[in-house]
């Protein structure tokens, strides 16, 4: 399935899967049904969760001589301090907290054909910072510490399909870069195989689990909070176009457009780290780190009781954004294909720095930075706007991120200052960005969560 014709074929089998909507059309069941399992998976667990103070945390301290927030085992993350340079923005260097976890995870979805139709098997999983708290995950969705059983808890299911050689065929397997102004360096492995097995087919048998085509999952991500970032990130990774089509510039120079831009932040955008009993503009009190001006996000504790998790209770550390987040993409057809205006953005926690972003990505971020065409996404009427809902961002590390994400269409606009962008942003096609995530750590987050609304059949850039 390597060479061009596996590809093709991949592509739309792929295709395939994301028309299917119901019986009808080939899936399993409705997405009406998928929606009513969520919900009584989220009544069954009866999950709680609390605020408290740092010194309710269990198994978790601030470290002597650094302040550094780390766990006894050495493992799962540790909240550090990160001191960032970056000569786009004025004003004297910034510092925060920033999350370390050099360990890769495993995302991943387990994928089957029943009746000539690719479906995924999704899970009803818990993540305390999730709004609504149990989301659409992955098959699999586990830190190396947890499927290590750092926790002590049990096992993780079907995790042996994405670690044992050999008993399934893998579809797609990168390794992705999560929110670079959170994590410091932070990768994933974004994994899609495929069995022939008899699997979670008895809902009975492994209630937490069901097949689901893309199609349905496209329909569940026009939902606000239902389909979790690491579904949407892994679902980003999918071959979906299987021809070239026009493009107002070649992969070669969209390479070259993000090589460039990687090349010019090496000496603008340098960050290190020190230790975070000393950052500056921020406070620690009794249940939170803070900054001064209440900006930006909060570190703070919480204990969380969960059925149906590997273990039962614990307690950690979350980060919590001070206001929600906007990523959308402007897009308009030239010549008769869709293009969407990618941004080369630069955030200090990436491995490479830069990676190619939405035209918009606003984070409350406390810097002062207004990001440009922030202004022609927030007055976009609503009959430029495509798609719009509100997805939460990773909800094992962040308490109620949320993003609203949107599509909005610039055709018909006639404005050579609006669609003649600055350098640091380009036009390209779904396909060139669909091409871009294959490749691993060239594509952020949040670009992903939109490209897999794209790939999912959510929206249509008609």
């Amino acid at each position: 399935m390597d060479g061009p014709d596996g590809q093709r074929g991949l592509a739309a089998r792929i295709a395939r899967s994301a028309a299917a909507t119901g019986p009808a059309t080939g899936a399993r069941t409705t997405t009406g049904e998928i929606v009513a399992w969520l919900a009584e998976r989220r009544r069954a667990h009866g999950t709680r969760i609390r605020r408290i103070p740092f010194a309710e945390l269990d198994g978790w301290s601030f470290q002597e001589g650094t302040g550094n927030l780390v766990h006894r085992s050495g493992r799962f993350f540790t909240v550090e301090g990160l001191r960032v340079h970056d000569a786009d923005r004025p004003g004297a260097p910034w510092e925060q907290p920033v999350m370390r976890q050099p360990e890769v995870g495993v995302l991943g979805l387990l994928a089957k054909e029943f009746d000539g139709v690719l479906h995924f098997l999704a899970q009803a999983k818990m993540e305390p910072g999730n709004r609504g708290m149990l989301q659409l995950s992955p098959t699999v969705q586990a830190t190396r510490s947890n499927y290590q059983r750092v926790h002590g808890g049990s096992g993780v299911r079907f995790l042996e399909f994405f670690t044992e050689p050999g008993r399934a065929r893998p579809l797609t397997d990168t390794l992705q870069s999560e929110h670079g102004d959170w994590f410091l360096h932070k990768s994933n492995r974004n994994v899609v195989v495929e069995t022939a097995d008899e699997v979670a087919e008895d809902p009975a048998a492994e209630p937490d689990f069901r097949w689901l085509t893309l199609g349905q999952i496209g329909e569940l991500l026009r939902l606000d909070n239902v389909v979790n970032m690491d579904t949407r990130t892994v679902l980003a990774c999918l071959p979906t176009t299987a021809e070239p089509r026009p493009s107002r510039h070649t992969d070669a120079e969209v390479s070259s457009w993000l090589g460039a831009a990687r090349s010019r932040s090496r000496s603008r955008l340098t960050a290190e780290p020190v230790r975070l009993a000393r950052v500056r503009g921020w406070l620690r009190d009794e249940r939170a780190i803070r900054r001064t001006d209440d900006r930006h996000f909060r570190v703070v504790a919480v204990a969380v009781e969960a059925d149906g998790r590997e273990v039962g209770s614990w307690t950690q550390p979350l980060f919590e954004p001070c206001a929600p987040g906007v990523s959308a993409f402007l897009f308009r057809h030239f010549d008769g294909v869709p293009h969407l205006l990618a941004h080369a953005r630069a955030e200090a926690g990436l491995p490479q720095t830069v990676e190619v972003g939405p035209t918009v990505c606003h984070t409350p971020d406390g810097h002062g930075h207004h990001p440009a065409y922030a202004d022609v996404v927030r007055a976009a009427d609503s009959a430029r706007v495509r798609y719009a809902a509100v997805h939460s961002e990773e909800g094992g590390r962040f308490l109620y991120a949320e993003s609203r994400c949107l599509f909005v269409s610039l055709d018909g606009v006639d404005d050579s200052a609006l669609l003649t962008p600055p350098p640091d942003h380009l036009w390209i096609t779904p396909g060139q960005l669909g091409a871009l995530t294959r490749r691993g750590h060239q594509v952020t987050v949040q670009a992903r969560t939109l490209l897999a609304v794209l790939n999912s059949g959510a929206a249509r850039l008609t």
